[in-house]
């Protein structure tokens, strides 16, 4: 393996100022199963109604797939006006409270994987990282009309305890979040996540309700003062307006209530009735088909 060290610039000052905090790392990475841009939502509230510093920008050119995911560029009459370049950065962060954290935001690496999750675990390890957490959305058969049900996962299984049960054991494509946690595992480092359930009607739009439950699950779990900001006010607004459509639309009417009569059966049995292996595949499966089909055009479903 090449130097892990080589993948990323830190700035010093913004390093030496971190020294006796014993930080918890949060990691938000856009590329996977993420329904109602649950990560992106969160990554963005975190960035951006925070104080963050840049800590650390990784090479991204040696960890990108140009050509299987790329950049937006503008073009304007007779010129090119803009480009939304890729970036993978570590920020420091201080909470409402002055609390310092760490953000890991941007696409997840394409190549190089091992020699990535080596990187930002030495860089964890040289900040004295206490956890690592993570956050994402996964479309399921669930109505907007109950509360976002929420599954846990930790190296410390005794720290994600009272799952919904909707999944026991299942072997799924690995996302670079997931081997960052189990690395950090292997490492003896604790490491946490919360994959809220989206419905999957609404996968592929911007499902608000989603990305507050799990910033609830987040901020539990590390203690940090993180207010939600406008995602409580835009959860609030998209509930209503899915209820105006739901009064008028005649076909999602009945799958809503059909999916409530399932959520409150789950919920009132001892031994509720799992989805099988089989349809929890196909629903990833039509996600990821409708994400490839978003390149090409505009985003398909509803919006929230």
């Amino acid at each position: 393996m090449l130097d892990p060290r080589e993948l990323y610039t830190v700035r010093p000052e913004v390093k030496e100022s971190l020294a006796g905090e014993q930080p918890v790392l949060i990691h938000l990475l856009e590329g996977y199963v993420d329904a109602g841009q649950v990560a992106r939502q969160l990554g963005e509230h975190l960035r951006e109604d925070f104080t963050a510093t840049e800590l650390a920008v990784f090479d991204h050119d040696q960890l990108h797939d140009y050509r299987s995911r790329r950049p937006a560029m503008v073009f304007d009459t007779n010129t090119w006006t803009s480009l939304d370049d890729v970036a993978l950065v570590l920020h420091k962060v201080e909470d409402a409270s002055g609390r310092v954290f760490l953000l890991l935001t941007g696409p997840e690496p394409d190549t190089q994987w091992n020699r990535a999750c080596a990187a930002i675990l030495g860089l964890a390890g040289e900040l004295a990282v206490a956890q690592l957490v993570t956050a994402q959305g996964v479309p399921m058969g669930v109505p907007h009309t109950r509360p976002t049900l929420v599954t846990a996962h930790a190296t410390d299984p005794q720290l994600a305890p009272d799952n919904p049960v909707w999944i026991d054991r299942v072997t799924v494509p690995g996302s670079f979040a997931s081997m960052l946690e189990f690395r950090a595992g292997e490492r003896g480092l604790l490491g946490r996540g919360f994959v809220a359930h989206v419905p999957h009607y609404l996968a592929p739009g911007t499902y608000a309700p989603a990305a507050l439950a799990a910033l609830d699950r987040v901020r539990d779990a590390t203690g940090l003062d993180l207010p939600p900001g406008n995602l409580a006010s835009i959860a609030t607004q998209s509930l209503a307006a899915l209820e105006e459509e739901v009064a008028g639309d005649g076909e999602l009417g009945p799958l809503v209530a059909q999916l409530e009569r399932q959520y409150d059966e789950m919920e009132a049995s001892e031994r509720p009735s799992v989805p099988s292996v089989d349809e929890i595949g196909a629903a990833v499966e039509q996600f990821l088909a409708e994400q490839d089909g978003d390149e090409q055009g505009e985003p398909r479903g509803p919006q929230r």
